[in-house]
């Protein structure tokens, strides 16, 4: 068994506290509240590495998915990164603007438009997803392959139900 952590020495001192109440719950959801904390930090880093904030990401990782010549709709953007219409109209505008996508009228739709990634902004993305995977892979690397596997394989089923009950 690995050494006790943080999250050990809370649930300790809760069961002391208030034995009346069952703890396990915290066992396993701090301790993912904990590492999405670290995660968001790495992730945070490796896009300022490639001089990108998260929600810039997020865009570009839409469209450069899409495959050539990445390029999608405001809506298929929307859909893709959850976010509102209005924010959505700021994203591509702040985007625009750093020449990191550029607009165009939608050929099937004089009335539309298309956000269309640029050639720094595929390698603005390009480079943030290397980063992001080589930190990533640097968190994971105390689990072995069979163990990453498995975590993955019950986080799964832990979001796909709570999906479920949503």
């Amino acid at each position: 068994m690995t050494a006790p952590d943080d999250v050990d020495r809370i649930v300790d001192a809760w069961s002391r506290e208030r034995p009346d109440l069952d703890f396990t719950p915290l066992h396993v959801l701090s301790r993912l509240t904990r590492i999405g904390r670290q995660l968001d930090r790495a992730r945070k880093d490796a896009f300022a590495a490639s001089e990108l904030e998260p929600w810039e990401f997020d865009v570009l990782a839409a469209l450069r998915r899409s495959g050539e010549p990445y390029e999608q709709s405001p809506k298929q953007l929307l859909q893709q990164t959850l976010v509102s219409s209005g924010t959505m109209t700021n994203r591509i505008d702040r985007l625009t603007t750093r020449g990191l996508v550029e607009r165009r009228t939608d050929p099937n739709d004089g009335r539309g438009i298309i956000v269309r990634m640029t050639r720094l902004g595929q390698a603005r993305v390009d480079r943030a997803i290397g980063e992001l995977v080589e930190r990533e892979r640097a968190i994971l690397e105390g689990l072995s392959p069979a163990d990453q596997q498995r975590l993955a394989e019950l986080l799964r089923r832990l979001g796909v139900g709570m999906q479920g009950g949503a």
